[in-house]
């Protein structure tokens, strides 16, 4: 029977509303889930369709079609969007950050669940991760086959991250990505295959964990600044600052540099060559562009590594920001809040050896 299926003959008995005997469930943690739509909440034309609709069902019908979900906790839901998070947007962020941070501050929750599509989750987790204002547990969720899939990966993701998302030892971790068994820290989790159930992956430092079956095993902490230790808050904010990542290529020429300085952006990223580097025309619009005060970074399109200062370009002398661990991707969500604190790019450039 495939997840779809599921969610109708499961309905009737697991059903949420009634959480099991409410005695039980003020002894088990309380779990707010935040649905965004995505391949978890897909549907295909038909099983042998590879194609499908993101999604296509709400919240609680994915909650109903997971057994045992209020052994692990006390759960309600809310649809914040419903989109395939290629459509994913910095409004999107916005308000999804301010609905995480009103969960966590009612007393009565103790964790939240994000269900997400996988193709900007990790954008999105590390945004939340810096953004969110509070050490209770923060936990996404994806799949990588839509649920009416014959072998649909999302209700494992969800029981998992249900189990994460309510273990008290996952405070102060800032924002986590549970798929494939597997924890992540949002700020080193990076989608490696196009489909592929074990596509997620963190490729400089490692996995935060396991979960099987709810079961939990801890690794290393991460180092460096997330939740309430940021800088970063999305407080007034209407508006993120507008920054674009160009690509670097063999004969890269400086027109989509120039045209995006034109076009309105504070800050620019390059997924450059090999650590970070790119041709000589395009280096000398960077400079140029630098030098008027918009903020660019040196990141690499290379799946790992670090990409170093001041190797083969003199990052000093040119004003210029390098991304360290972080991709392209990566850089740009950290880029656009720093650029509400500052441009300066020496500023700029210890928020990127914080965070």
């Amino acid at each position: 029977m495939s997840y779809a299926a599921a969610i109708v003959a499961m309905a009737g008995l697991f059903g949420l509303a009634g959480h099991a005997a409410a005695a039980r469930a003020a002894d088990i943690p309380h779990v707010r889930v935040l649905a965004t739509g995505g391949t978890i909440a897909g549907a295909q034309p038909s099983a042998t369709d590879y194609g499908y609709r993101s999604g296509a069902y709400d919240v609680n019908s994915l909650l109903k079609a997971v057994p045992n979900l209020d052994q692990l906790a006390d759960i309600t839901g809310e649809q914040v969007a419903n989109i395939g998070s290629q459509d994913m947007n910095d409004a999107l962020w916005l308000e999804l950050a301010r609905r995480v941070d009103a969960a966590l501050a009612d007393p009565g929750i103790d964790g939240v669940l994000i269900t997400h599509g996988t193709d900007t989750l990790e954008e999105t987790s590390y945004f939340l991760s810096l953004v969110t204002k509070s050490d209770e547990p923060v936990v996404m969720v994806g799949s990588m086959r839509p649920a009416t899939a014959v072998s649909a990966d999302g209700p494992g993701n969800l029981y998992n991250g249900v189990a994460v998302a309510a273990d008290a030892r996952a405070r102060g971790k800032g924002t986590l990505v549970v798929l494939n068994d597997v924890i992540h820290y949002a700020r080193n989790v990076v989608k490696t295959d196009t489909t592929s159930v074990a596509t997620f992956a963190s490729v400089n430092r490692g996995p935060a964990g396991l979960v099987h079956t709810g079961k939990i095993r801890w690794f290393e902490p991460m180092d460096r600044k997330v939740g309430p230790a940021s800088e970063f808050s999305v407080g007034r904010l209407s508006t993120l600052p507008r920054v674009d990542i160009l690509y670097a290529h063999a004969n890269m020429s400086a027109d989509l540099i120039d045209a995006a300085v034109k076009n309105g952006a504070k800050g620019l990223v390059i997924a450059g060559v090999g650590d970070g580097n790119m041709t000589t025309p395009a280096l000398d619009a960077l400079t140029r562009a630098a030098k008027s005060g918009i903020v660019v970074v040196r990141s690499t399109r290379l799946p790992s590594g670090i990409v170093l200062r001041n190797n083969e370009v003199n990052d000093d002398e040119k004003g210029f920001v390098v991304s360290g661990e972080l991709n392209p991707a990566k850089s740009r969500v950290l880029l656009q809040l720093a650029l509400t604190k500052t441009t300066d790019p020496v500023r700029i450039q210890k928020m990127f050896y914080e965070y």
